[in-house]
């Protein structure tokens, strides 16, 4: 599959703001159980925050990890690494991103579709178990 044919399918799958900020750098697929969970790993782009063209790459911060909608019969989960960069004093900058849905870890798209599904945004239940974090 040519990297063009993944950034299309990626545009259907993934919100905006992951198509247009963060790279799909790997996928995951584990079984727990008969759950099976598919997990994407997003690190954001060296994209300078706006208004900043003299910072350096500082690394990340830890991982976060954000429930999709379900792919394939796949509970889908992904792992989002936030850039920080850092200017010539060392003060440290970084995008504020709002990628999940206000008081959930869901994205915005999940959370409106399960809201409008059940009437209620589930924090953990059948439908969205709780988030798996990287560690397991």
């Amino acid at each position: 599959m040519s990297e063009n044919a993944l950034v299309k399918l990626l545009s259907y799958i993934l919100p905006s703001e992951f198509n247009e900020y963060f790279d799909l750098t790997d996928v995951k697929e584990e079984e727990r159980g008969v759950e099976k969970i598919l997990h994407l790993y997003l690190h954001e782009k060296n994209i300078q925050p706006d208004g900043h063209t003299e910072l350096s790459p500082n690394g990340f911060y830890p991982e976060s990890c954000i429930n999709h909608f379900p792919l394939n019969e796949h509970r889908t989960v992904l792992h989002v690494c936030r850039r920080r960069w850092k200017d010539g004093v060392g003060k440290t900058y970084s995008r504020d991103w709002e990628l999940t849905a206000k008081g959930t870890r869901h994205t915005k798209e999940f959370a409106a579709f399960l809201k409008e599904f059940l009437g209620y945004i589930p924090d953990y239940s059948q439908i969205t178990p709780e988030t798996v974090s990287h560690q397991g």
